[in-house]
């Protein structure tokens, strides 16, 4: 609703809630490429773009349905080591591409201490890639999985009744929860056989 004869009407995406226009600016002043973590409730992805007059310039970028498809990920796909994952797959990419150093780009997410956006930055990190994040990355017993793993087997020896009905999907893709931080590793280990070259640099 107006407000005055001075009243802007703010930008459509603004509008929406999906941009934040300051911060985007202010981004834009670094002349830095953007590490880019957006999350769905199914799933995740993960860009490294670069500002242009014409247009934002994708560098690498990374969708965590790459995980399953590529590297037989059979977790869910918005979920904490998959967003690990998924940042890890897209900052490979982006080094690849030459790129070093990055700014965080969170979008509207809320910047919690343990957020699963911060695991893709972290992922980063692991791999040379520099993205600037202070001490709100999750723990690393987290981004393998291990909480999901050890509240399954309570929850099998407790409960098997609700621990079927939970874990279902995972149970139907052939995993285990309880085998959620040793499927982590696995997967993590094919994408790093995959790029290789870029880690060893």
């Amino acid at each position: 609703m107006a407000r005055g004869p001075r009243y802007k009407v703010p930008r459509r995406r603004r509008r929406e809630g999906k941009t934040n226009y300051y911060k985007r600016y202010s981004m834009a002043l670094s002349r830095h490429p953007r590490f880019v973590v957006r999350k769905t409730n199914k799933y995740v992805w993960v860009q490294v773009v670069e500002f242009s007059p014409e247009g934002d310039k994708v560098i690498a970028a990374a969708h965590s349905r790459e995980l399953e498809k590529k590297y037989g990920w059979k977790g869910y796909g918005n979920s904490l080591p998959a967003v690990y994952l998924t940042g890890l797959l897209a900052a490979l990419r982006a080094k690849k591409a030459g790129l070093s150093y990055a700014v965080p780009d969170i979008g509207l997410h809320k910047p919690t201490k343990g957020a699963r956006v911060f695991a893709a930055i972290k992922a980063a990190n692991d791999v040379g890639l520099e993205v600037p994040v202070g001490d709100v990355v999750p723990e690393e017993s987290r981004i393998k999985g291990e909480h999901i793993a050890s509240f399954a087997k309570s929850l099998k020896e407790e409960k098997p009744e609700e621990y079927q009905k939970r874990f279902a999907k995972l149970l139907e893709r052939g995993l285990s929860p309880e085998e959620y931080p040793k499927h982590f590793e696995e997967v993590k280990a094919k994408i790093l056989e995959d790029y290789k070259a870029v880690t060893a640099a």
